[in-house]
């Protein structure tokens, strides 16, 4: 049994449907009156249904007061490191500290070389991921001259700037071992999607994590969990994973929380939409909450 102790996030996995713009903020707003705490956006940008990200993140930005908003991931091999890293410190500042960083190696790769961008081995993308977190963190630095000499991204003494409005985290969208790896030694959070890795395979993938962290010198604490999640809430009886009644729900997230090491859910929506995430946020995620503080009570006591 695993629980990094980690406070309880419940967010939207927003699609940047550019068909659908007066929407999509209709919808940015809601999630924010209702008190969620973190809105994802999928970065695809070769797709052509699909909005800029980065762009769409900062329109929701202003939309919004309280609700922090992240890339869930951004497309490294198409957006370079140390711009990404300006764009990002100037998107916390803009949002008031409401600015994470999802970041991914990359996929898709015959549409990332339709689009001009590299087509990386894995052996590659893993280095040049590296190579990256180091430009980025660099870029949010307050050196005068910041020199990075990677492989594939490099730093010959540019000034660093603006600083961002807080410590943004550097969230990890990472299914290889190699990747789990560097999630483990490197990063602040790790974004698995329950599409691609179900709750069977958390355990060794958690495991991995924690392992490359410890023998980095860091607490495996130090890695939010955070997991893309995708179902129904109805009123029958369940029909398989999140696909069932409240109190399923609240029961699958409570022992992800507290057995598999999870703490923080996106949930992609379908139809029914408004339903769906007010009942998300007012009935699943509150239950949540206090199952999970109650079982880290007893926890404590015992």
């Amino acid at each position: 049994m695993t629980d990094y102790d980690h406070p309880l996030q419940f967010g939207y996995f927003l699609t940047p449907d550019a068909a659908s713009y007066p929407e999509l903020l209709r919808v940015a707003r809601l999630v924010d009156d209702l008190g969620l705490d973190l809105i994802g956006i999928q970065d695809h940008p070769y797709q052509r249904r699909f909005f800029d990200t980065w762009t769409l993140l900062t329109a929701i930005a202003t939309q919004t007061g309280r609700v922090r908003i992240f890339p869930d991931v951004a497309n490294l091999p198409l957006r370079p490191p140390a711009v990404l890293a300006k764009a990002a410190a100037t998107l916390d500042l803009i949002s008031g500290g409401r600015f994470e960083l999802g970041l991914g190696a990359g996929g898709f790769w015959e549409a990332i070389e339709a689009m001009g961008g590299p087509v990386r081995s894995p052996k590659e993308a893993v280095a040049a991921f590296v190579d990256a977190l180091h430009v980025i963190r660099l870029m949010w630095s307050d050196q005068r001259s910041a020199r990075y000499d990677g492989q594939y991204y490099r730093l010959h003494g540019v000034h660093p700037g603006p600083l961002p409005a807080h410590t943004i985290g550097i969230w990890v969208g990472a299914v290889g071992p190699k990747m789990l790896e560097v999630t483990g030694q490197l990063a602040d959070g790790w974004i698995p999607s329950s599409s691609y890795i179900p709750p069977s395979r958390l355990p060794a993938m958690q495991q991995r994590i924690d392992t490359a962290a410890l023998a980095a010198g860091r607490s495996p604490t130090a890695i939010r969990r955070l997991y893309n999640i995708s179902g129904r809430i109805t009123d029958g009886p369940s029909s398989g994973f999140l696909e069932g009644p409240v109190s399923q729900w609240v029961e699958t997230l409570t022992r992800l929380t507290i057995d598999n090491g999870m703490s923080s859910y996106i949930f992609g929506g379908g139809s029914d939409l408004d339903t769906q995430l007010r009942r998300f946020a007012l009935e699943v995620a509150p239950q949540v909450r206090e199952r999970v503080a109650r079982h880290r009570a007893q926890s404590s006591e015992a």
